[in-house]
C-alpha cells in the first residue's frame, strides 16, 4: 500500500479508498514505503467495498476496475477524451484471487493491461501505477480526477 500512495501521490491522484483488510497508512510498514506521500494524498476506510461503491456511483463517480477479465478492454484501447468527466475509481483486487465478481458488477469499465509473456499478470502496485499514469497522461485531453 505504502507503493500505491507514492505512486497516487506522483500521478495526481487525491483520493484513495482502502477497503476491507487493506492496510492503512497507520501501518508501521506502509508508512515505511509510501515515503511521506501519505501525508499528501487524502484517504479514507471503509469496511464494506460495496457500501462504499453504491454511495460513490449514486453521487457521479465512473467505478472501473483493473482486472484480467473476458469482458475487459485493454486498457490502451481507451480512447481520449473520455465521454464522461466524473471522477473515476480505479479498483484494484487481490494479486491472487483478483476484483470480487460481486464488485465487478458495480463497473462501469474493466480493463487489463496486455501480457506477452507466459504470466497472466503484474503485481498489483505496478498495474495500478501503469494505469493511473496512463490515464493522466496518455494524451493530451487529461483526466480530471
Amino acid at each position: 500500500m505504502g507503493s500505491i500512495f507514492r505512486t497516487a501521490d506522483g500521478s495526481g491522484i487525491n483520493h484513495l479508498y482502502l477497503a476491507g483488510i487493506t492496510p492503512t497508512p497507520n501501518h508501521s510498514k506502509v508508512a515505511k514505503t509510501a515515503l511521506g506521500a501519505q501525508d499528501n494524498v487524502t484517504w479514507t476506510h471503509h469496511l464494506n467495498a460495496l457500501e462504499l461503491l453504491e454511495e460513490l456511483k449514486s453521487i457521479g463517480h465512473q467505478i472501473w476496475a483493473i482486472e484480467n477479465n473476458v469482458a475487459g478492454e485493454s486498457l490502451f484501447d481507451i480512447r481520449f477524451p473520455i465521454d464522461d468527466d466524473s471522477p473515476i475509481l480505479i479498483i484494484v483486487g487481490n494479486e491472487i484471487a483478483g476484483v470480487d465478481p460481486a464488485i465487478l458488477d458495480y463497473c462501469d469499465r474493466i480493463f487489463f493491461l496486455p501480457m506477452l509473456g507466459t504470466k497472466r499478470s503484474l503485481n498489483v502496485v505496478i498495474a495500478f501505477g501503469i494505469a493511473g499514469y496512463y490515464l493522466r497522461f496518455g494524451d493530451s485531453n487529461f483526466v480530471d480526477w
